[in-house]
């Protein structure tokens, strides 16, 4: 099962290849699972994530240890290795509990067999591998120096001596490869004397022992690298979607006390020669507020949308009068249930009433389109009114803070993803559409927690 001190250089060379492709192929297939990726991303784990990461870890490589006492061939042999990795990423319980995953196979197989010798001294040296690696894991201060580890030791001892010059400290980087070396190194000699009750590879050249103390070390920062990248990854998506909520909620916060100005403004005008009717305005707006801080989320279904339209525009018909301001909607009954941004219809409103039906003496039309085609959504809010000049339309988006804020809320939450266009005729109207991607919520009257939807 050795390979012994006189086997070819050839052999050992393309041996150690295969182990440098093994561990990365593992690796890479390890990250690809999302329970793992979140594991990762906790360094005080509970019991229940100690044990999932052994198995994430033990699994993998047993199956290697597996091939190579089946197979005859220790290119996929990586005990070693994982162990040590489980120490340092996981803690001495972890480094332990693959340890002994990825040992008793080569204790157990060859007695069951009834050929080979027992490799009872793989077990006795897991157990070195997980205390040494987990000890250092405790006696590192900042846990995020493990993900640091990188297999190319010289740069770390450029670097610890650039710094100590500076400032004078220990190099994490340096302690953790020095391990793995010292790991290799023992179990080089202890092979030698555990005359094939261990399983390791051997040469009579020195230059080919150092490539393979070598390749132990970078067998154990590959799988970290490729980890840390994927931790990183992680951290960038995270801190991505904390800066889309942020955004939203500060173009949400910016809708607010407009809506809010507004409305105080109508108020005002009703209060001297009207108070019944601004009382009606005022219990319609403690309405609206107690429902905005009752659902302090970014999407809702289009009914509750629409419920909350209705309750605006029982204040803005209050002012205008009934026989002025007419309300039409043509919502499929299918999209009721499909939920949209949160207030993306009151600005667009407040938008036709104030410059579409305001200016026009008789008054005018609302209407209200929802409607759903080719997973596609289309809401549009149009307007009789007075229109828009041709020669300001394209001031549209940069004047006030409803249309703008409208489409810079689509583009935080939909990237490329929607289209929002205006057509307005002067005498005739005003016509808002925006599309977005079809999204149901998971149950009826449920409200889906903010913006990781449709995006980016």
């Amino acid at each position: 099962m050795n390979l012994s001190p006189n086997s070819s250089l050839g052999l050992i060379f393309v041996t150690l290849l295969i182990k440098l492709g093994a561990v990365s192929l593992l690796a890479a297939f390890i990250a690809r699972f999302g329970i793992f990726r979140r594991l990762i991303m906790v360094e005080q784990r509970t019991p229940r994530q100690k044990l999932q990461l052994a198995a994430f870890l033990g699994v993998p490589f047993m199956l290697g240890v597996l091939a190579r006492l089946l197979a005859q061939y220790g290119g996929a042999d990586l005990s070693l290795e994982v162990t040590v990795l489980a120490g340092l990423l996981g803690g001495t319980i972890v480094g332990l509990v693959v340890g002994m995953m990825v040992s008793l196979p080569a204790l157990l197989i060859p007695l069951a067999m009834a050929h080979g010798k027992s490799e009872f001294v793989a077990v006795l040296l897991a157990v070195l591998y997980a205390t040494s690696a987990g000890t250092a894991r405790y006696v590192c201060p900042d846990k995020e120096e493990i993900w640091k580890f990188s297999p190319f030791i010289d740069l770390s001892l450029y670097r610890s001596i650039k710094q100590r010059f500076k400032h004078p400290a220990m190099d994490w980087q340096v302690l953790f490869s020095l391990i793995v070396v010292i790991l290799e190194i023992t179990r080089l000699y202890i092979g030698r004397i555990a005359r094939g009750h261990l399983f390791y590879i051997d040469s009579s050249h020195f230059w080919s022992n150092v490539l393979i103390v070598l390749t132990t070390l970078v067998c154990v920062g590959l799988p970290v690298r490729i980890w840390n990248n994927t931790r990183i990854q992680k951290k960038l998506e995270e801190q991505e979607k904390a800066l889309m909520q942020a955004r939203v909620d500060a173009l949400i916060s910016q809708i607010n006390p407009h809506f809010l100005f507004n409305t105080l403004n109508t108020v005002s005008s009703l209060v001297r020669f009207d108070p019944d009717t601004a009382r009606q305005v005022v219990l319609k707006l403690a309405n609206i507020l107690r429902r905005r801080l009752k659902t302090q989320v970014h999407f809702v279904p289009i009914k509750q949308e629409l419920d909350f339209i209705d309750d605006y525009l029982d204040i803005e018909v209050v002012r205008f009068g009934r026989e002025k301001l007419q309300i039409r909607k043509e919502v499929d009954p299918e999209v009721m249930e499909m939920i949209v941004p949160n207030m993306i219809l009151q600005p667009l409103v407040e938008n036709a009433i104030r410059h579409g039906i305001g200016p026009k003496i008789e008054g005018g039309t609302i209407t209200l389109r929802a409607a759903r085609s080719n997973g596609r959504l289309t809401i549009e809010v149009s307007d009789d009114g007075v229109g828009i000049p041709a020669d300001k339309q394209h001031e549209v988006f940069d004047s006030g803070i409803g249309i703008s804020n409208v489409r810079e809320r689509l583009k935080v939450l939909y990237g490329q993803e929607f289209t929002f266009n205006i057509e307005s005729r002067v005498g005739k109207g005003t016509s808002i559409r925006f599309e977005i991607p079809e999204l149901i919520t998971p149950e009826k009257g449920a409200v889906t927690e903010a913006a990781h939807a449709p995006s980016t």
